[in-house]
């Protein structure tokens, strides 16, 4: 009986640290219009989270839109298949001290991330610049 118990707690442990990845594909949602405007893959790599344009989906945006605003390397190079999310570190529950791309206006921002406490398959994604600071919810796509 008492494996039996710790067998069950230990899938439940890892069933519940499974479900609090971030890692994954999500829809970017605009906070103001509601519109889902893009599926953004979070993955880890050389422990660093980083996220990558997937799919373009704001209907909107032109059939294959490009980042005019950026600067540098990353002027008019296409959005999908672009890296948004650079150099995030795990900090407890909370993925920080990274940067996110706004392709929209081709600046970017200080970026931190976490997983809704209420939902994990809610992300909230916050680009800032000292206390200014604006906030999306992105959804996990199953």
């Amino acid at each position: 009986m008492r494996l039996l118990i710790t067998v069950a707690f230990i899938f439940i442990a890892f069933a519940k640290a499974y479900s609090q990845d971030i890692t994954g594909v999500w829809k970017a949602v605009d906070e103001e219009s509601g519109i889902v405007k893009s599926h953004v893959e979070i993955f880890e790599k050389d422990g660093k989270y980083y996220g990558k344009v997937l799919k373009v989906l704001d209907p909107e945006a032109p059939e294959k839109p490009l980042c005019i605003s950026c600067d540098g390397d990353l002027k008019d190079a296409p959005i999908e298949g672009l890296v948004i999310i650079n150099d995030l570190e795990a900090k407890g529950k909370v993925y920080k001290n990274g940067t996110v791309l706004d392709p929209e206006n081709g600046k970017s921002y200080d970026c931190k991330i976490w997983l809704n406490e209420d939902n994990p398959d809610l992300l909230m994604v916050r680009g800032y610049i000292l206390f200014l600071y604006r906030t999306q919810t992105w959804v996990r796509l199953k």
